[in-house]
């Protein structure tokens, strides 16, 4: 009862001192190993059988701590926890022969804060928990700001940068004619035959589509992206006028 109480007003001041109400505890799997054996014989007979494995008692930890140790906040969330509380429990002994392990850790910092063996879980959480907020009421603040700043942050990722080259920044011409099969010349260079998509650096272009027997179709365009679509309709050439 002595200790009950002493949880009971740490807790209280607790609650007043800091703005985390409560620690978070973190229950780490554990096995309870329990064997059952049987033998006997008569008439020269003799025969023997075993059994056993491992019971989960995470559970029954777990429900415990929300009985007897209000004080803190059991959850399933190793990385936002304060401690770390791990049990081992001994089964397949008389009641008065099997021990409960018990273990608790720091979280951040992996340091062992309490062990000890006891004869039943109910007196392994009580004692784990009493050594949780003791360890709590002169800790909670360092603990807090140590979690913090060992949580993972988000890191803005910069926009990539274009360079004048990256296809991104470039623009292109979708240019056709009537009729088709016209030479295309952009700047003076010849870039193929209609129809044709050409990729151009923005800013101001001169475009020539001819054929021959057709008069030369140009225009001086200024293009800053996208796509500009354009179709030169070619007028014949006259018989006897210059081409």
């Amino acid at each position: 009862m002595r200790a009950v109480a002493l949880v009971l007003v740490l807790g209280a001041a607790l609650s007043k001192s800091y703005g985390q109400e409560k620690p978070r505890v973190f229950v780490t799997d554990s096995n309870s190993w329990q064997i059952v054996s049987s033998a006997g014989g008569s008439g020269g007979n003799w025969g023997a059988s075993s059994a056993g494995g491992a019971r989960p008692q995470t559970a029954e930890i777990i429900k415990t701590f929300g009985q007897r140790c209000p004080e803190v906040v059991v959850n399933n969330r190793a990385d936002i926890s304060n401690y770390v509380v791990e049990l081992d429990h001994e089964g397949g002994k008389g009641l008065l022969r099997h021990k409960d392990k018990i273990a608790v850790f720091e979280r951040v910092s992996g340091d062992s804060i309490f062990s000890e063996s006891t004869l039943s879980v109910g007196g392994s959480v009580q004692d784990a928990c009493l050594a949780i907020t003791k360890h709590w009421a002169s800790h909670a603040g360092e603990m807090t700001a140590a979690s913090a700043k060992a949580a993972p942050t988000l890191r803005e990722t910069p926009a990539p940068q274009t360079s004048p080259t990256d296809p991104a920044t470039k623009a292109s011409f979708a240019l056709s004619s009537n009729p088709t099969g016209a030479e295309i010349e952009i700047d003076g260079s010849f870039v193929g035959d209609t129809p044709s998509a050409i990729q151009i650096e923005p800013g101001e272009h001169d475009i020539v589509i001819k054929k021959k027997g057709f008069e030369a179709w140009h225009r001086k365009i200024k293009v800053s992206g996208g796509t500009v679509t354009l179709n030169a309709d070619l007028d014949a050439i006259v018989a006897g006028s210059p081409q």
